[in-house]
C-alpha cells in the first residue's frame, strides 16, 4: 500500500482513504484558469436530487447580482440537462478565437457557458460518460474566457457523482448553496450534499427550500403541497442558515417559460443575496 500512495497521481487519490497522508492532496488538483479570466468568488449551486428548482435559484442570483452593478457569469456544469440558456433565451452557438471560447451573453449581461452553447442542435442529446463530461466541465472554466467576473455561479448537476466531485476538486469554489424542498426523504438528501462540500473542505453557505408553499390567490392561505417544512430543523442541526423559503409562484415560472431570466425578480432570496 505504501508504494501505491507513492506512485498515486492526484486522479488516482480522489476519495482514497489515505489521500490526506500521500503527497496528491485535494489543493494540487485546482485547474488554473484561463488567462483572459478573473473571477473573485465562485459559487456552487447544488442539490441531492433533481427537479428541486437549482437553475431558477441560480438565475434569481445571478440576476440580483447584476441590478447591483455586479459582474456575474453561470457556468452551466449540469452536461446532460442543461437548462440554463434557454431560461435566458440564448439559442446561439458560443464563439472561439485563440485566446479559448467567448461565453454567450444574456440580455442583461450575464456572461454564459453551457454544453448547449457547444452543440450543433440544442435538443441534440449528450450521451457521454462520466469522464468526459468531467472533461468538457474543466474545460468550461480553463478554456472559457469570462473576462473579470465579481462571481460566477456554477449549476449543478444533482447528487454527489462524477460532475460535482470534478468540480470542488478542479474549481477554487468559494462556498455552496443546497436547493431542496419539503419532501419525506429532504434531510438525507440534504445531508449527503452538505458532507460532501464538508469533506471536499467547501463552506456550505446555507440553504434554499424551493417549492416551501402554495399560497392562495383568493385568501392568501399558505398551502403546504408537498407536506410540511423541516428545513429550520435540519439547518439548526447542521449549523448552517436557511437563506429563503421559495413558494410555487407562477409569476417565476411564467419568466422562465418567456425565456427572460433576466427579468427574474425574485423577492424570496431578496436577503439570501447578500450572504453570498
Amino acid at each position: 500500500m505504501e508504494e501505491q500512495q507513492q506512485g498515486c497521481s492526484p486522479s488516482d487519490c480522489a476519495g482514497c482513504a489515505h489521500a490526506d497522508s500521500c503527497g496528491s492532496k485535494p489543493e494540487d488538483m485546482k485547474e488554473p484558469a484561463n488567462p483572459f479570466s478573473h473571477i473573485n468568488k465562485v459559487i456552487a449551486v447544488v442539490s441531492g436530487k433533481g427537479g428541486v428548482g437549482k437553475s431558477m435559484v441560480t438565475a434569481s442570483f445571478a440576476r440580483m447580482m447584476r441590478e447591483q452593478g455586479l459582474a456575474v457569469g453561470i457556468l452551466d456544469a449540469d452536461i446532460t440537462g442543461p437548462s440554463i440558456p434557454k431560461m435566458y433565451g440564448l439559442h446561439e452557438s458560443a464563439k472561439g478565437s485563440e485566446g479559448g471560447i467567448f461565453p454567450c451573453e444574456a440580455k442583461d449581461g450575464t456572461r454564459i457557458m453551457s454544453v448547449n452553447l457547444l452543440l450543433e442542435h440544442e435538443s441534440d442529446p449528450v450521451i457521454w460518460r462520466g469522464p468526459v463530461i468531467a472533461g468538457v466541465v474543466k474545460q468550461f472554466w480553463t478554456d472559457v474566457m469570462w473576462g473579470e467576473l465579481d462571481y460566477l455561479f456554477v449549476d449543478m448537476p444533482p447528487g454527489t457523482g462524477d460532475v460535482p466531485l470534478t468540480v470542488f476538486q478542479s474549481l477554487p469554489v468559494d462556498g455552496v448553496v443546497i436547493v431542496t424542498s419539503p419532501q419525506d426523504l429532504v434531510q438525507m438528501i440534504v445531508e449527503k450534499a452538505y458532507n460532501m462540500a464538508e469533506k471536499m473542505n467547501i463552506p456550505v453557505l446555507g440553504i434554499v427550500e424551493n417549492y416551501s408553499y402554495l399560497e392562495c390567490p383568493d385568501c392568501g392561505k399558505k398551502i403546504s403541497v408537498f407536506g410540511e417544512s423541516h428545513i429550520d430543523e435540519i439547518a439548526a442541526r447542521l449549523n448552517i442558515p436557511v437563506l429563503g423559503k421559495m413558494p410555487i409562484d407562477p409569476k417565476l415560472a411564467g419568466v422562465v417559460e418567456e425565456e427572460k431570466a433576466y427579468e427574474l425578480d425574485n423577492p424570496y432570496l431578496r436577503d439570501a443575496v447578500n450572504k453570498l
